[in-house]
């Protein structure tokens, strides 16, 4: 567990430490190799405005410009995205350095990483040199389309992260990058298949195998995470969305098939448990929903017990999570006493207290 100092005084406080033996206590923590002392993380209204506010100016200089923004051309464009990566950079390195609020300084430097991409369409536009791509239209289109001319500005957008966390080691940024590898597997998967474009269904494998690949890759960043920064939490989320929309979106006309799909999202759930990580538990929970919502219209649709024996179904996982709550110390004694050397190993050392 990690305390503010702020919290750890009062505590100390209420359990009736003297002054003194409070200073000595807050001295002792701060000379604990991760000192208690640093502010907790905690993702409140001020971290959302954040967020969001990023959120928006990256959105706005990509997926929502307009035709007449396009219509600036090449050189205008370039030089739009350096004045901006120039500006979002030099303020939050200020705020990261400076004012050591780390969260917004480190969201600006993500909004100047995500400035690569234009930079790159700009001097492209303006040269005229779009690859067997071929000119891919808008800009727009970068966020929507599969085309291999975007590859150069993906590799760029990667660099760019690449570079970007080796001064400023943000979490947010490795989604960037993320979303860019995905982006960059897409693009590249024509060219792998031999084919002029990808069908939907090609989509959806080539998205459910990156998305499975990025997973483990974030497994493997979990196992070795710092005790300060939680750089895996954007691969596993960006590596669930391809993973799971690629399995979501595989059609099959077989209930096998479609019961195999809700243990799957079974299995996330316990992996949530095993790894730590909520987000398996939501996409898990929300596979399952939609399996059960399968059921209720197509199997069951005459049956008047269904919506009675699918209630008791919530309250059972209701009841499960409850129990989870009161009971993750003992549930976590327990995997780690009961569960075989070579699985411990694979747990993060971070899950047992993340139930």
């Amino acid at each position: 567990m990690r305390f503010s100092e702020e919290e750890v005084r009062a505590a100390a406080k209420t359990a009736g430490f003297e002054a003194s033996q409070i200073a000595r206590l807050t001295d002792a923590l701060r000379r604990l190799p991760s000192p208690v002392s640093e502010p907790v993380q905690r993702f409140d209204l001020i971290h959302l405005l954040w967020y969001a506010g990023a959120l928006i100016v990256m959105g706005a200089m990509g997926l929502f410009s307009t035709l007449a923004f396009d219509q600036m051309g090449g050189r205008a464009l370039t030089a739009t995205a350096l004045v901006y990566a120039g500006a979002f950079t030099a303020a939050g390195h200020s705020l990261w350095h400076r004012r050591n609020l780390r969260t917004p300084g480190g969201l600006l430097v993500t909004v100047a990483v995500a400035m690569a991409p234009l930079a790159v369409y700009g001097i492209q536009e303006a040269s005229g040199i779009w690859g067997a791509g071929g000119d891919p239209g808008r800009y727009h289109g970068f966020f929507v389309w599969v085309k291999g001319s975007w590859i150069p500005m993906e590799i760029a957008t990667i660099g760019a992260g690449i570079v970007a966390l080796a001064f400023y080691p943000f979490p947010f940024i490795v989604a960037v990058i993320a979303v860019a590898l995905w982006f960059m597997s897409m693009d590249l998967a024509p060219w792998l298949f031999g084919i002029d474009a990808l069908s939907w269904a090609l989509r959806r494998k080539v998205s459910l195998w990156f998305g499975l690949a990025v997973l483990i890759v974030a497994w493997l960043v979990d196992l070795k995470r710092p005790r300060d920064r939680d750089f895996a939490f954007w691969l596993h989320l960006c590596g669930l969305v391809a993973f799971w929309g690629g399995l979501t979106f595989t059609s099959s006309s077989s209930e096998f098939a479609k019961a195999m799909y809700c243990l799957l999202n079974v299995g996330l759930v316990a992996l949530a448990i095993f790894l730590g990580r909520r987000a398996y538990a939501v996409f898990g929970g929300m596979g399952v929903a939609l399996y059960l919502g399968h059921l209720a219209g197509e199997i069951f649709e005459d049956s008047l017990l269904f919506p009675f024996a699918l209630s008791m179904i919530g309250v059972a996982i209701i009841a499960a999570g409850l129990y989870l709550h009161r009971h993750q110390a003992s549930v976590s004694r327990w995997m780690a006493t009961r569960l075989p050397d070579s699985l411990r190993r694979l747990r993060p050392a971070h899950a047992a207290a993340a139930i």
